[in-house]
């Protein structure tokens, strides 16, 4: 499979996604919670970094960036959803389609950045 063949996204998680990541081999992210309808991996890693940042470091004390590429055929049946920017730009994949989506994962799941709160191990 060539570079032009896939795309390249990003998902910031949460220490027990992390985990679950890592009980995959990083090759899968977990089945989402019954009020998660949707799966969002991000266009770009500096949104991710947001997220993570600033939203999964005072929800859970760490937040974490992932790396991983998807098969460009799988996400041609979905639109780029601007959430709320340029810069935030993102995939809604139904939580129903997240086992095709692992299967579309070329390569493992990188962990690209992690993020702490103050005085967190």
């Amino acid at each position: 499979m060539s570079i032009d063949d896939a795309v390249t996204l990003y998902r910031p998680v949460e220490p027990k996604e992390l985990e679950l990541i890592r009980q995959s081999g990083f090759r899968s992210f977990p089945a989402r919670l019954p009020e998660q309808p949707i799966f969002y991996p991000v266009l770009t890693e500096a949104y991710a970094v947001n997220i993570a940042r600033d939203w999964n470091v005072p929800a859970s004390g760490a937040g974490y960036v992932t790396r991983f590429s998807v098969r460009r055929s799988f996400l041609a049946r979905y639109a780029v959803q601007d959430a709320g920017g340029s810069q935030h730009r993102e995939y809604w994949i139904p939580t129903e389609e997240l086992a095709r989506f692992n299967e579309n994962i070329v390569g493992l799941i990188e962990v690209t950045a992690e993020f702490r709160a103050e005085g967190g191990a």
